[in-house]
């Protein structure tokens, strides 16, 4: 091999290089998650990122879809509500009253202007109790 034919590229080479300014600016570091300084605005992708990474199923996750209630079950909780509204436009008349449903039992009773309400749970036994003063009965 010719000695001319290694030392014109070497003689390019050592010319670019000679030639050439090098400019060189700081490193300057700026993270991107938002918890960590980063902007705000990169939340929303990164949690879609991520989101769209996950495989995993959660065992503890219920079914997303709502389930429309019974007619039977519209129609249970209507007179359950209109019978708590009678109960209670009883009590207003001066009178007591008990409503007895699957769930709770619910006694109202007016002691002269002291209307007290005891809500019984019937599956856990717990009860609460609502003590309201200061009303009049209408008579």
């Amino acid at each position: 091999m010719n000695k001319k034919c290694l030392i014109y590229p070497a003689i390019l080479a050592s010319s670019v290089f000679s030639c050439s300014t090098v400019i060189a600016t700081e490193l300057i570091y700026e993270p991107i998650n938002p918890n960590f300084g980063g902007n705000p605005l990169n939340g929303t992708y990164l949690l879609q990122n991520a989101q769209s990474q996950d495989d995993h199923d959660d065992p503890d996750k219920h079914d997303s879809f709502y389930e429309q209630p019974s007619a039977l079950d519209r129609f249970t909780d209507s007179l359950e509500t209109r019978l708590l509204n009678q109960l209670l436009t009883d009590v207003g008349d001066g009178n007591s009253g008990e409503l007895i449903t699957d769930d709770f039992i619910v006694q109202i009773v007016d002691n002269d202007g002291v209307l007290t309400v005891l809500i019984t749970d019937r599956n856990t036994g717990d009860k609460s109790e609502i003590v309201v003063s200061g009303l009049n009965p209408t008579n």
